[in-house]
């Protein structure tokens, strides 16, 4: 465990000390190239072991055959190595503030579109929530959380599930596509009830709550992390705009000149960064807990 949680935090800090290495090394093309490789007319369950299975099991393979060696450090050099190529594939605090900070509409659609993985850019507050967060667990917590249980095969399965899916999924037949999705979604429903679970410590508990209580809210697709993280931006901001019409000072000017533009998308990166550092350190209570043991 220890070497899970030195290895995420170096994988971090690398990625944001030298994030010029990073665009160049999280590049997927070759993966593209390996999607095709397999062909059209394999059964989609066999293509899905193919195309997923062989290089997750190599992985596998290799992170087993190294742990015996260097008192762990060959395993950490591997799980630093594959946390930070599968992280990403870019940061996505420089994402929100190069939206937060474009100097006139247009470049705020150029930034906002980097930062909707589903194409087109957010329209509105609502969907700027949901693009923080649907970024934060394809692009962090669903790496991270593999990673904490099954190793580097673990953040590299959810990595190749996601592109498979979402970002090279023109590369995938038709008939395979649908498999794949719903695999990332399994891969998805555990890490959304933690970013949940987590967003109702670091928020307001009522908020989430209500999430919690919709029909079907814990279904494969329910939509239960956008409910939940646009509640809680909103519980948030309402309750500091409050604390400053307290004081005498009007809502509007609150927003304006407290929180900058785009008050929503700059508080769901404070609850994105909030429950990153709640799982973390989690991480680390179970790496005292270990040593104390």
């Amino acid at each position: 465990m220890a070497i899970t949680l030195l290895a995420v935090v170096l994988a971090l800090a690398l990625g944001h000390l030298a994030p010029g290495l990073a665009a160049r090394v999280r590049r997927f093309e070759a993966y593209r190239d390996w999607l095709r490789w397999p062909g059209q007319r394999l059964p989609a369950a066999l293509y899905l072991l193919l195309a997923l299975g062989l290089p997750v099991l190599a992985m596998g393979v290799l992170q087993l055959g190294l742990r015996p060696f260097g008192w762990g450090l060959a395993s950490l050099l591997l799980g630093i190595v594959v946390l930070f190529w599968c992280w990403g594939p870019r940061d996505l605090d420089r994402d929100v503030a190069a939206e937060l900070v474009a100097p006139d509409p247009a470049s705020r659609r150029a930034a906002a579109a980097r930062l909707w993985s589903a194409g087109g850019a957010p329209a509105d507050a609502a969907a700027c929530v949901e693009a923080v967060f649907r970024g934060a667990q394809r692009r962090w917590f669903g790496v991270l959380f593999w990673f904490c249980l099954l190793g580097a095969a673990g953040a590299l399965l959810y990595r190749l599930a996601a592109l498979a899916a979402e970002d090279q999924a023109e590369a995938v037949p038709a008939s395979v596509l649908p498999l794949v999705r719903t695999l990332l979604a399994l891969l998805d429903w555990p890490v959304t009830q933690l970013m949940v679970l987590a967003l109702a410590v670091v928020a307001d508990f009522s908020a989430v709550a209500a999430a919690w209580r919709m029909p079907g809210a814990f279904g494969l697709q329910a939509g239960l992390l956008d409910a939940a993280a646009r509640a809680s931006v909103r519980t948030d901001i309402a309750e500091e705009v409050a604390d400053y019409t307290a004081e005498g000072i009007a809502a509007e000017v609150a927003l304006a000149e407290v929180f900058g533009p785009l008050p929503e998308l700059r508080e769901a990166m404070n609850l994105a960064w909030r429950v990153l550092l709640l799982w973390l350190s989690v991480l680390a209570l179970f790496v005292v807990a270990g040593w104390v043991g």
